[in-house]
């Protein structure tokens, strides 16, 4: 246990390590901050790097795990209903745990923080119950997205104008470093009582899908229900005059994120126990663990959502506002991209859903080449995002071309492929994106009331360029592997003398 915290740490230092020294410097040589903000960030960044090691080792005790058993086990009944009830179940707990929503709640204005979760989290329950049922019915994924990328159009043009950034954002941030893991392992669990040819590929696409129907219910609401006043307030940066300063304002934060996150992850550990009294899928040692693992979760998430709320989000406003307030705004461009490209690698999420390319691929499809275009398509993400803030274009302008990309490279791009491009967008979208990148494009909103329309949809634009970058990536890949065949079937044909006899028949090789 004490190796896997140990990996785990190192992989959230990883992650965040490069991210931070790309904001030291700027802020050194670019946009200079006071020293005591500046030790908000360290100590933040510090928390992240902490918090995201007991997170993803308390997901890989416990969540991936029971993701699989439930997966696998709700299968077994062969009762829709009860198979549908769980599926719904599942999606929406596992959502209320999840950072980057907890983030985006405390950023969103005019709407009160915990009608956004259920709203978010009743759309992934509906989305998971959907994917589940398309793995059991062998269901094509393209058809299925179509036909819901269309309804999403459809209500974003009836839903109010402020409201349409923040429903496609929800969408993103929902799929982070609990949700994705555990989504994976609960399509493997599925896709494996299924002995057809295609089940492996059936088991991704699911994380693509829990994206979409968090988009629809929050448009939903924004329809029914129009906020007055949803004018974002910038949070205050306290004054910092020494080390003592900064310790107490993360003392200060601590209990109140404590509560907060309690409140957010018991429903999945109400589930865990509920599903243990009636199946007794686990023996003592192996419950005991799993509950050792919900224990580091919880830690992981009340030290990481501290550090975001104290050192991150500031942060990131006070650089975009005064990098946009200055003569070199248009720096804004080339930062994010540079920001964008350590950010996709930067994703815990991404490392897990990589390494289940590698192994389902039995490593015909190379981790390295994925992160590579994964973090150019985040590149350009994050450039397109600075320029729609500082020429004021509206979200869907940038959307729709992305969505009908996306939609038309399904049809070129093999299909396991396409299953692994949808589910990137959701994994990119992680505590790195949210924690930073969103405050930053908030920060760059020069006029508050056009933050709604403008900053918000960030990590919509984040989640949409990777199923266009990888799925382009399939047909390049799958190009080369027919010109490889094609110039191996040569090369066979030249190196043999074939003789036939009179009738036409082979009799010798040599």
């Amino acid at each position: 246990m004490r190796e896997k915290l140990k990996e785990m740490t190192h992989e959230a230092l990883s992650a965040v390590m490069p991210l931070t020294l790309v904001i030291f410097v700027f802020t050194v040589l670019v946009s200079p901050m006071p020293v005591g903000t500046l030790m908000l960030f360290l100590v933040g960044a510090a928390m992240l790097i902490f918090g995201m090691g007991l997170l993803t080792t308390g997901v890989d005790m416990a969540l991936m795990p029971l993701g699989s058993d439930v997966g696998a086990g709700i299968t077994k009944t062969r009762k829709m209903a009860l198979i549908c009830a769980l599926s719904f179940a599942m999606g929406a707990t596992i959502s209320f745990a999840e950072p980057d929503l907890q983030v985006l709640s405390m950023l969103v204005p005019g709407i009160e923080r915990w009608t956004l979760l259920i709203t978010v989290s009743i759309g992934v329950g509906l989305s998971l119950f959907l994917s589940v049922l398309r793995v059991i019915l062998h269901i094509n994924l393209s058809k299925i997205i179509i036909a819901c990328y269309s309804i999403l159009i459809i209500l974003a043009i009836f839903a109010p104008d402020n409201f349409v950034p923040v429903a496609f954002d929800a969408g993103g941030v929902v799929t982070g470093p609990i949700a994705v893991p555990f989504i994976l392992a609960m399509g493997l669990g599925v896709s494996s009582l299924r002995s057809d040819r295609d089940s492996i590929e059936d088991s991704f696409g699911l994380v693509a899908l829990c994206i979409i129907g968090p988009v629809m219910t929050v448009l939903m609401l924004g329809i029914l229900f129009s906020p007055e006043g949803a004018v974002y307030t910038p949070p205050p940066i306290p004054e910092i005059l020494t080390t003592r300063d900064t310790i107490l304002e993360f003392a200060k934060e601590l209990p109140h994120q404590s509560i907060d996150v309690a409140k957010s992850i018991w429903p999945i550990v109400a589930v865990f126990i509920i599903y243990q009294i009636l199946t007794r899928s686990y023996h003592i040692k192996l419950f005991l663990r799993m509950l050792i693992g919900f224990g580091y979760t919880y830690a992981g998430l009340v030290i990481f959502m501290t550090g975001v709320d104290v050192g991150f989000i500031p942060v990131g406003v006070f650089i975009g506002a005064d990098l946009a307030g200055s003569e070199l705004k248009w720096l804004l461009v080339p930062l994010a991209a540079i920001i964008g490209y350590f950010v996709a690698a930067a994703e815990p999420a991404i490392h897990a859903l990589r390494k289940q390319v590698e192994e389902v691929s039995l490593g015909v499809i190379p981790g390295a080449a994925v992160m590579r275009y994964l973090s150019c398509g985040v590149a350009v993400s994050l450039a397109l995002t600075m320029v729609r803030i500082l020429f004021h274009i509206p979200i869907l302008w940038l959307l729709i071309p992305c969505y009908i990309s996306a939609i038309a490279l399904t049809f070129y791009s093999p299909k396991l492929y396409t299953g692994i491009a949808f589910d990137t967008a959701g994994a990119v979208t992680g505590p790195v994106t949210s924690t930073f990148i969103l405050p930053f494009a908030i920060g760059a909103c020069i006029d508050p009331d056009r933050v709604m329309l403008d900053a918000f949809g960030t990590v919509a634009l984040i989640a949409m360029t990777p199923p266009v970058s990888i799925q382009i990536m399939g047909v390049v890949y799958n190009r080369r592997m027919k010109l490889a065949v094609l110039e191996r079937h040569d090369d066979v044909l030249d190196d043999e003398i074939i003789v036939f006899d009179e009738d036409g028949g082979e009799i010798e090789h040599e």
